[in-house]
């Protein structure tokens, strides 16, 4: 039988991804004790990147939000694989801290990065209440739109 966090992204219509591995010389999360140290997860969509460019610029604040969400979905895979794949071990979103890649004049980081707190308190109810920083920024790795790391407890 499948717990809350399973039964909400069925509900959803969310299919979780295999996480993608790193591309670097990093790991895709660190755990210590009961907090799970996720690495920055960009809006992949069926393994491609989805969303790219600068919002203020070529994207779009809906697009934008869209890229964050992509980012919250990857961002519940890692914390599955963290969590060997139980994902109702997750017992909070601590802190999530997400960057928009845009122009000097554009100031609606918050707007943007709702996509993803919205869907974390979608999936996790109360649980996903969390700390937050959204942050400007003039570029991203591979054009990204949006990047966003986070912080999980897991029980």
């Amino acid at each position: 039988m499948s717990g809350p966090i399973s039964q909400r992204l069925k509900q959803l219509g969310i299919e979780l991804p295999t996480p993608p591995a790193a591309v670097a010389n990093y790991v895709p999360f660190v755990q210590t004790g009961n907090l799970v140290f996720i690495s920055g997860q960009l809006p992949l969509e069926n393994g491609k990147l989805a969303v790219t460019g600068k919002l203020g610029d070529s994207v779009s604040i809906e697009d934008g939000i869209r890229a964050a969400r992509l980012c919250a979905i990857n961002l519940l895979a890692q914390a599955r694989a963290a969590s060997g794949g139980d994902i109702e071990r997750i017992r909070r979103l601590v802190r999530l801290t997400a960057f928009v890649a845009c122009t000097p004049a554009f100031t609606d980081q918050p707007k943007v990065i709702n996509g993803a707190s919205d869907l974390m308190a979608e999936v996790l109810g109360e649980a996903g209440r969390h700390a937050r920083v959204a942050v400007g920024a003039p570029s991203l790795p591979l054009d990204v739109a949006v990047e966003i790391e986070g912080i999980f407890e897991l029980g």
